[in-house]
């Protein structure tokens, strides 16, 4: 696919996102979040999640839900263009400050945190668990560079209407290895779709 064509799969995907009502969002957080990840988190693993901007789904709600089992949450922070992402601890409540893009942070005082599960906001997403995100590449650099020295499990989180026929893929980008959406797990480790509530 061209850069072209794959600009205009990412402005569809913005516009489509952006038109989910707000009810549904609130709807589709709470959901997802009572789904909770198709995998147990052990107490103590580091788990980072993300500060929602432009329509992506609030991962707040699971953020939460996570914690009260045990899991030490992170954010991530923008250190560079062309660099990987830091993440930092952070608890539900906590001050964030404005980053580089404008997205919300941790402090830079806050403790920096290697994490075991990171969960990845996105555009679209295929049955083959390639994402399209915003073109930076920020999280295929940062999954590639954890990867050197531990397993990290990358989750998508999204609404089920950003699900896609294909998304392109190039050898940079780093498939997920999961997505939850309020109504699907998808497993692409094994290529399989849970439905269920039971783990």
């Amino acid at each position: 696919m061209s850069d072209v064509a794959k600009a205009e799969l990412r402005s569809r995907a913005l516009a489509a996102r952006a038109a989910v009502a707000q009810a549904e969002r609130g709807s589709a957080a709470g959901s997802l979040a009572a789904r909770g990840l198709p995998f147990a988190v052990v107490p103590g693993s580091i788990v980072a999640g993300y500060s929602p901007m432009r329509g992506e789904i609030d991962p707040s709600p699971l953020m939460a839900r996570l914690r009260q089992g045990g899991a030490e949450l992170a954010l991530p922070c923008v250190t560079a263009t062309g660099e990987p992402l830091l993440f930092r601890a952070h608890a539900p409540g906590q001050e964030l400050v404005r980053g580089r893009y404008g997205v919300a942070e941790p402090a830079p005082d806050c403790r920096a945190l290697t994490p075991d599960v990171i969960l990845v906001p996105l555009l679209a997403f295929d049955a083959g668990g390639q994402r399209l995100g915003y073109g930076a590449g920020f999280y295929d650099r940062t999954l590639a560079e954890l990867r050197r020295s531990k397993a990290v499990v990358a989750v998508g989180l999204a609404f089920a209407m950003q699900q896609v026929a294909q998304v392109p893929a190039t050898s940079h980008d780093v498939a997920l290895d999961y997505v939850v959406t309020e109504n699907h797990w998808f497993h692409f480790r094994s290529g399989k779709i849970a439905d269920s509530l039971c783990r």
